[in-house]
């Protein structure tokens, strides 16, 4: 099963709700925090969406 860790970069303030919604889902709240996620399309779909908010750490196969 292949994981990819996603660290918030960027603040959701001052950001539509959808992109605050899309970081909680992701697990993400508070600046300079990291998740280890399943790489799956779903997930993947939801870093293209905020990729100013968001930036792939690490790619584990």
């Amino acid at each position: 099963m292949a994981t990819i860790v996603v660290k918030q970069i960027g603040s959701p303030i001052r950001r539509p709700q959808v992109q605050r919604q899309t970081l909680i889902g992701l697990g993400l709240n508070k600046m300079h925090k990291t998740r280890e996620l399943e790489d799956t399309p779903a997930v993947r779909g939801m870093i293209r969406k905020i990729p100013h908010l968001v930036e792939i750490v690490e790619e584990k196969a």
